[in-house]
């Protein structure tokens, strides 16, 4: 029996609360349930330990991980409408290399700028750089997008500004120390730890100024899923819909890489999910359906990131492909199967 949006959607939402309070509760120090809740309440936890490390720690991490779970994911919807494209993600733009170009410089490029090794050890020189390559790359795929007037033409530029950036990092990699190619790697592994309530104040503010002119373009959405030449037809103004789109994924992924580096996975393929719980194409539902599914992976795999019981952290990038590749492999063999 098929449910109904609105009944899987509080199912989905009910399943963010709870993975919410599962990734505050869980990680290397054990901390009791009880304990959790009163920090969460405004209480103080029995050690004040334990109320340190769940409101500046746990809690922003969390937070961190809905943001960019839910950043991520609706940037993906966004570009594989656009294109309509299956395989189209929140980085086809270049905007994660240009982020990954900028602290690429910062880190590798002492030997060219010596006084970029005294920013290479600060988190916020990072996040600055991260920031002014997202920018720049946003503002050239803006002023192409201008111009261009084929849909395809701009996926192709963008994944010309993606090779080229990379070409860049590649170089700067090649003349970079161990420790820089190190330091570097980590940083592309992707992180939600160590995240601080300023930070989480600015990621928040670039996330909601992304959702809402992703939200604001859903009827254009419906429309692009036929061609441009189908929404022109019902009155869309096509060239102000589609930089509308781009600017919204741009600024979702270049901040949410600044922040929390190149996060793999969630923006490909928790929009498919979405599809498969809903089963339909109207981007209303499917908008709160990614919103809420990518807050529920980023969050499951922040979980299994921390080992709970141990002091080991793995990397999100490698617990986001890991997990989530094959689960998405199986959900579309199952569709498959369903539909023959």
């Amino acid at each position: 029996m098929r449910q109904k949006p609105a009944t899987v959607l509080i199912l989905l939402l009910l399943l963010v609360a709870v993975l919410f309070f599962a990734d505050i509760c869980l990680g290397p120090v054990a901390i009791p349930f009880k304990d959790v809740w009163r920090s969460l309440t405004g209480n103080s936890a029995s050690k004040e330990t334990w109320s340190y490390i769940i409101v500046n720690y746990r809690l922003p991490k969390a937070i961190a991980a809905i943001l960019a779970g839910t950043g991520l994911s609706v940037s993906g919807l966004l570009m594989q409408t656009l294109f309509r494209n299956p395989l189209a993600g929140p980085y086809v733009l270049g905007v994660s290399s240009g982020s990954s170009l900028g602290v690429a410089f910062i880190i590798m490029g002492a030997g060219l700028f010596p006084f970029f090794a005294e920013l290479a050890g600060s988190a916020i020189s990072l996040t600055v750089a991260s920031c002014l390559g997202s920018s720049l790359v946003l503002a050239l795929v803006v002023l192409v997008s201008a111009r261009l007037r084929d849909t395809n033409a701009i996926l192709i530029v963008g994944l010309m500004f993606g090779s080229f950036t990379s070409a860049i990092v590649g170089l700067l990699s090649w003349f970079g120390s161990a420790e820089q190619l190190q330091k570097f790697t980590f940083w592309s592994m992707g992180n939600l730890s160590n995240m601080s309530w300023d930070s989480i104040g600015i990621l928040s503010f670039f996330a909601v100024i992304g959702l809402v002119m992703a939200a604001a373009s859903i009827k254009s959405l419906d429309a692009f899923l036929l061609g441009e030449n189908y929404a022109r037809s019902l009155g869309v103004n096509v060239r102000i819909s589609r930089l509308l789109i781009l600017v919204s994924t741009s600024i979702l992924a270049g901040s949410i890489t600044a922040f929390a580096g190149p996060i793999a996975f969630v923006g490909l393929a928790v929009p498919h999910l979405a599809r498969l719980l809903f089963k339909t194409g109207q981007h209303r539902i499917l908008f709160l359906g990614t919103i809420l599914c990518g807050g529920i992976i980023l969050l499951l795999c922040d979980i299994l990131c921390q080992l709970p019981g141990t002091e080991t952290v793995l990397p999100i990038n490698a617990i986001t492909s890991i997990i989530g590749a094959p689960v998405i492999i199986f959900l579309l063999l199952r569709k498959r199967r369903s539909a023959v």
